[in-house]
């Protein structure tokens, strides 16, 4: 998988992909992840990338000559199969997303920044719109770590146990159920028995009851999906 990230603040992404699975992925190949300053598309001495909004109002829109010209580089090059915009008005990242995003080769992903960009760009070039959350942050680079960490774990051969990623909250629309380990008593807090007794499909079973308890009591919504 190849993901270019177009971005006003290259060095705020750069730790995220020098650490963990990610490093893990991009060393084992099983990834590659490009970082790409919008300034450098931007006018004049300055490399202008943004201007104000027509009609008034406070704060600045990030214009769409630098980023066209940054994304019609990067396709003259290859075929995407997303373009995708990280923006707080967008429907909410969720496992299926991840999953989905997981199976592509080619991804391009921009940050917004400011206000957000000029709507032509949304409505020329991006494909999926995607938040992280009901908040504003100041600007998308943090929201893309969190989407390319969430899809590259899920690749082949990133995780150590590739059954790992397939019991991970949301997976089935419950949350996890509780782990333990050792030790199997810890100042009178002992791990339940049926954890210790070797009977797979009873630990399975107690494992799908929790998940559902746990569920029910803290995120009762996905249990309506």
């Amino acid at each position: 998988m190849r993901i270019d990230i177009i971005t006003v603040e290259p060095d705020l992404l750069r730790s995220p992909f020098e650490n963990s699975m990610m490093k893990r992925a991009i060393d084992k190949n099983l990834a590659e992840v490009y970082f790409h300053n919008l300034r450098e598309f931007g006018f004049g001495n300055y490399r202008q990338i943004d201007d104000y909004q027509f009609g008034g109002g406070a704060g600045m829109v990030l214009m769409i000559e630098p980023i066209a010209k940054c994304i019609e580089k990067l396709k003259a090059d290859r075929e995407y199969d997303e373009i995708i915009y990280m923006t707080p008005d967008a429907k909410t990242l969720n496992q299926a997303t991840a999953n989905h995003l997981s199976l592509k080769k080619n991804i391009i992903i921009l940050t917004g920044h400011y206000k957000g960009v000029d709507q032509r760009v949304r409505d020329k070039y991006i494909t999926k719109e995607i938040s992280i959350g009901d908040y504003v942050l100041t600007g998308g680079e943090l929201a893309a770590a969190v989407l390319c960490d969430a899809v590259i774990r899920l690749i082949p051969g990133v995780l150590g146990d590739e059954t790992s990623a397939l019991t991970d909250s949301f997976q089935d629309n419950l949350l996890s159920p509780p782990v333990y380990t050792r030790p199997s008593e810890y100042e009178g807090m002992k791990v339940p028995e049926v954890l210790l007794s070797g009977n797979f499909p009873k630990i399975e079973a107690w494992r799908t009851e929790k998940a559902y308890e746990r569920t029910e009591q803290i995120r009762p919504d996905l249990l309506d999906d």
